[in-house]
């Protein structure tokens, strides 16, 4: 986009993919329950609530409030605020929780960071599963989202893999924010196609190839050979992430409701889908698009206060 964007619409596109996010969260974390429908859920009947949000959310609102009050991301101050708040009975993943208390305990973060798994670094979905308010954000200039994901990333990912996870689902939010203001829904292959310039050598370039080839197909069959998160990687999550988003990116109960089908990670597949496909559709129901239903907004548990607008 070449216009200017202001920061109140700015904060607009951010806090809708904030909602999306979190309410995929909260609701994809009610399927590791028994006794939860997903029938039901395709129908119209979701569980009720409230619905608890993970660590998906924790991380995705301390971006958010990094934008509302600074309008950028600084590495050192993020990763000061996910130490702070890091709650491990919100689902943080043990490799994540040892790199934040570490920094919580005064190494710097670019140790903790590189340090783990061996020195390898994380190539976890945790960086990715957080960063689409902040691609919503930046919608005027997707090089800049992917800019500021990595920044937002290598705090707790050193491992490129992560680090390139988290750079796609900026872009493609953005993206969808883009589509958004333009009222142009992008075709799904054209979505898919707008990240290309923001690719990487490695795997999650390859599974981004393999979801262009799969659209059209089912879930079932996306998933199978996607990934569905279950390893909790980048690579095994963000492309089936992608091809839900480019899929069903004007409808985002039914972008859930694919998450949940999937099964695997479902909370962190249903928080990147629910960030990318809200910055799109925003909240409600309009004569075009499906977007974050408001009952399910009022069973997601509140966010916190210190992220509020």
């Amino acid at each position: 986009m070449s216009t200017t964007i202001y920061e109140r619409a700015r904060l607009d596109l951010c806090y809708d993919s904030l909602y999306g996010l979190s309410v995929g969260d909260a609701l994809g974390a009610q399927f590791f329950m028994v006794g939860r429908s997903v029938p039901d859920l395709k129908a119209g009947k979701p569980p009720a609530g409230p619905w608890e949000w993970t660590d998906d959310t924790e991380m995705a609102c301390s971006v958010v409030a990094e934008l509302r009050d600074h309008g950028h991301i600084d590495a050192d101050r993020l990763a000061g605020v996910f130490a702070r708040r890091c709650e491990p009975y919100r689902g943080y993943g043990p490799g994540a929780v040892v790199i934040l208390h570490e920094i919580r305990d005064g190494r710097p973060w670019r140790e903790a960071a590189r340090s783990a798994f061996g020195g390898q670094g994380s190539c976890g979905n945790g960086a990715a599963m957080r960063v689409a308010p902040l691609g919503a954000y930046h919608v005027e200039s997707p090089r800049r989202a992917a800019e500021q994901a990595i920044r937002s990333a290598e705090v707790t990912h050193a491992h490129p893999e992560g680090i390139a996870g988290a750079v796609l689902v900026a872009v493609a939010a953005a993206h969808a924010a883009s589509g958004r203001l333009t009222g142009t829904r992008p075709p799904a292959r054209t979505f898919l196609d707008a990240l290309t310039p923001y690719l990487v050598e490695g795997q999650v370039q390859r599974g981004l190839a393999r979801a262009r080839r799969l659209l059209g197909t089912s879930v079932a069959e996306a998933a199978y050979h996607l990934g569905n998160g279950s390893r909790i990687t980048a690579q095994d999550t963000v492309p089936f992430a992608l091809w839900t988003a480019a899929t069903f990116l004007d409808d985002y109960p039914a972008a859930i409701c694919a998450c949940v089908e999937a099964g695997g990670d479902v909370d962190t597949t249903a928080a990147i889908v629910g960030g990318i496909v809200a910055a799109y559709t925003g909240t409600g129901e309009r004569p075009d698009v499906r977007g974050v239903p408001v009952d399910w907004i009022e069973h997601r548990e509140p966010l916190p206060d210190w992220s509020a607008r």
